[in-house]
């Protein structure tokens, strides 16, 4: 069993820099040559001589990374310790420093705009990583691994955040590098997986039993980005906002808490020893969120309800199709619950969602079930006949969240679970033992019990309506895992039979919603009075409304910068790669004009303030004044319906992988302005000419350079 080296010192020299495990000294060293990068492993032992100019210890390394100038090492420089599960420590990303392969750096704004964006997305992500258990894999699927591969090769590709930085690394490792055109294995210690989501471990007693419980969301690598930036799928069939969340009891857990090393009698593994000869049970319970799989967007236009773009099911068929033979492949049958508005603007998804389950599944067959509340409360979709094809394993169920709890009446969605309490009693959990005979076999769990399907949640953001959902689905689940290992009598639940650990229950799934609505809306996330509490407060309420409007600025006028950090970390962006001469990438390309009408209103108030505020002598006259107030009142109010009537012009739109509909609103709204203002229309347009001409001119030297 290969696993990554937990001491790894750096060695920084002027032609390289050298990476070696000081607990193995007999491993190769890790070579990586300035300033061209190339990568090697060479003799530990040759290089002990080297004259270097600092020597430092580090926990990892997150990958490589190529800018538009240069080559940069991410090496984590502090790692936190989260907790064991099943004996192995988990770590959370705290700091990392880049390493250059330049000696001199080159100063560029846009280098230092990548730098920047690159630290900050890593200092906010929550970041996890363990050195000798699979992060990236529910139980279910590691108890199928086979536990001798390295553990990188074992990862989850979904959920593998840094693959992209780890390239440079993964690619040596299966063809080599210069002077070494073969396979490397004496790499894998070096390449750590990550993951990026939310991680919690909590040592705790239920009814006065010793038990291990945890919840892991992991957000997928694909089509990742901020809240209006990335809806829908992709033609691959990755789904925006894609998370997968895994609760875990684990009883006689092996060492559980922060303790060190000390008496684990192996180093390199960081698991600890048995739980006093008891045999380890270990029982999770996995759900999905993620988009509607279908081609739509929301298009900022500094209106608090965007407007929603939605292209034809039968142009989105293929991609859908892909993404749900994955889902099935993966997990089994999937229940689709579907929690948009039925009326208003959310319809028209969730009327396509309906289309594509109903163009998937063979011979579909609807039900709708009506109440006083709502016309329809449920409606589903399935097979009408025996199941023919895969797709047939598709299950969707429509639940009108907003209609059925509304007037703070949420013990309603109840009704969900309700709903589905035969396919939950069918769907099971997954359940294994680590006992003395697993140890002989590799250290693999004995697996007594499968989760057999899935719950696929989704509302319009996967965030709010949805978290709520999942921790009821979660609690149901724990009561039966309580039941079943007999803590527990059967018809009874915890949250009667032991007030401290509801407590704990609900802090950690409200701690789950607000770090999976953070990474994607910016905010913690709503309705967590209830998740923590278990009622609807009128104070929750009041933060909803304070949440939804950070929501508003923060989607317009700050993810634009946040959603470059995600393409350029992801690899959806290479800056190395792309063409951009000696353009700069984030400057702003609007017409001067357009920048200035911000300013104009906000001097405008300001004058508007400072003649209505200004002390007045008792003999002055009263009229210049107020012809001064009023006419900075009309130049504020043409400045501010000017913004508004043209908001698409002054949203904080990503620069480094422009959104098509972005940019044709855009084009759209200049020409707009070139028509119909009599005032910018004029000089919008000479602008737009000469901007024109320098893009065909530098167009034409680009053409001469190649020729």
């Amino acid at each position: 069993m290969t696993l990554p080296f937990r001491d790894i010192n750096v060695q920084a020299a002027s032609d390289s820099y050298i990476f070696t495990s000081p607990s193995s000294p007999n491993a190769p060293a890790l070579t990586i040559d300035r300033p061209t990068g190339d990568i090697r492993l060479s003799d530990a032992s040759l290089l002990a001589g080297k004259r270097v100019a600092r020597v430092s210890s580090i926990a990892g390394i997150l990958g490589v990374v190529r800018l538009r100038l240069d080559k940069y090492i991410i090496v984590i420089t502090k790692a936190k310790p989260v907790g064991r599960l099943r004996g192995h420590m988990v770590y959370k990303v705290v700091a990392t420093e880049f390493l250059p392969l330049r000696e001199r750096q080159i100063h560029d704004p846009d280098e230092d705009k990548f730098l920047n964006l690159l630290k900050g997305f890593i200092k906010s992500g929550p970041m996890y990583f363990s050195y000798s258990l699979d992060v990236t894999n529910t139980n279910q699927r590691q108890a199928q691994h086979d536990l001798s591969t390295p553990l990188w090769q074992r990862a989850d590709d979904r959920f593998f955040w840094n693959r992209f930085l780890q390239s440079d690394l993964i690619n040596f490792r299966t063809k080599g590098g210069r002077g070494s055109p073969a396979p490397q294995p004496g790499i894998d210690p070096y390449i750590l997986p990550v993951i990026f989501g939310m991680f919690e471990i909590h040592p705790t007693t239920f009814k006065g039993t010793p038990i291990t419980i945890a919840l892991i969301t992991r957000r997928s690598r694909h089509r990742a980005g901020t809240r209006y930036f990335s809806r829908g799928i992709d033609e691959e069939g990755h789904a925006s906002n894609y998370n997968e969340t895994e609760q875990i009891v684990v009883l006689n857990d092996r060492g559980s808490g922060l303790g060190g090393f000390t008496g684990s009698g192996n180093m390199q593994s960081g698991k600890l020893g048995g739980s006093d000869g008891k045999e380890m049970q270990v029982l999770s319970y996995v759900q999905t969120r993620g988009s509607v799989p279908v081609y739509w967007a929301e298009v900022n236009n500094l209106k608090y309800t965007p407007t929603i773009q939605l292209k034809s099911t039968e142009a989105a068929f293929p991609a859908a199709k892909a993404h749900f033979d994955e889902q099935i492949r993966l997990y089994g049958d999937n229940y689709l619950v579907n929690l948009v508005n039925q009326k208003g603007r959310e319809t028209r998804v969730k009327l396509a969602y309906e289309q594509m389950v109903e163009r998937l599944v063979s011979s579909p067959k609807e039900r709708v079930q009506s109440d006083t509340l709502t016309d329809e409360k449920f409606h589903t979709i399935e097979t009408g006949t025996k199941p023919q094809t895969d797709f047939d394993r598709l299950h969707y169920i429509y639940f009108d969240f907003h209609a059925e709890t509304k007037g703070l009446q949420m013990h309603r969605a109840q009704l969900l679970i309700d709903r589905m309490h035969q396919a939950l009693i069918a769907q099971q959990y997954f359940r294994a033992v680590d006992s003395p005979a697993s140890q002989v076999n590799g250290g693999r769990l004995e697996v007594r019990n499968l989760q057999t399907s899935v719950v696929r949640t989704n509302c319009m953001d996967c965030l709010d309506r949805t978290n709520v959902v999942q921790s009821m689905l979660a609690r149901w689940t724990l009561d039966r895992m309580f039941i079943d290992l007999g803590l527990m009598a059967r018809g009874s639940n915890f949250k009667e039979e032991d007030p401290d650990f509801e407590f704990m229950f609900r802090n950690m799934w409200a701690d789950n919603a607000d770090i999976v609505s953070n990474s994607y809306a910016g905010t913690g996330a709503m309705k967590t009075d209830l998740t923590r509490t278990g009622k609807r407060t009128k104070a929750g309420a009041l933060a909803d409304a304070n949440i939804a409007v950070t929501r508003y600025c923060k989607n317009n006028f700050f993810d634009g910068p946040r959603q470059d950090a995600f393409d350029l970390f992801l690899g959806v962006y290479q800056p190395g790669a792309a063409n951009i001469g000696s353009q700069l990438v984030f400057v702003d390309r609007r017409p001067v004009l357009i920048q200035a009408i911000p300013y104009v209103a906000a001097f405008s108030l300001f004058f508007v303030f400072v003649g209505m505020w200004t002390p007045r002598l008792p003999d002055s006259a009263v009229w210049p004044m107020r012809l001064f107030i009023i006419f900075w009142t009309a130049v504020a109010g043409w400045s501010l319906t000017f913004i508004i009537s043209n908001g698409m012009l002054y949203v904080n739109w990503p620069k480094l992988v422009p959104r098509p509909w972005a940019s044709e609103g855009y084009h759209e709204t200049i020409s707009k302005v070139v028509r119909k203002d009599k005032i910018l229309g004029p000089l919008v347009a000479k602008h737009e000419r000469g901007l024109s001409t320098a893009r065909y001119i530098n167009a034409e030297e680009g053409k001469k350079r190649i020729e």
